[in-house]
């Protein structure tokens, strides 16, 4: 495993391993990343649900991530 590295995530630090996939983050955070509506933004930019996959964290990072959620 790589070496741990802080990233931000929706306003929280949170250490992570070097080169973790946004799709490898979702999946730690018991997020499924096929639920309709979840979307993420990487340092202020929505990332593209094809780039979840591909695209690897890196120290300091900002990943907002967005769901949907019923309220009354």
């Amino acid at each position: 495993m790589s070496v741990p590295g802080t990233v931000n995530v929706n306003g929280e630090a949170e250490e992570a391993a070097a080169g973790i996939s946004v799709l490898d983050l979702l999946l730690a955070k018991g997020i499924d990343p096929a639920a309709c509506g979840t979307a993420v933004a990487l340092n202020d930019a929505v990332l593209p649900r094809t780039r979840w996959p591909e695209h690897r964290l890196a120290a300091g990072d900002r990943i907002e991530i967005v769901r949907p959620f019923q309220g009354g």
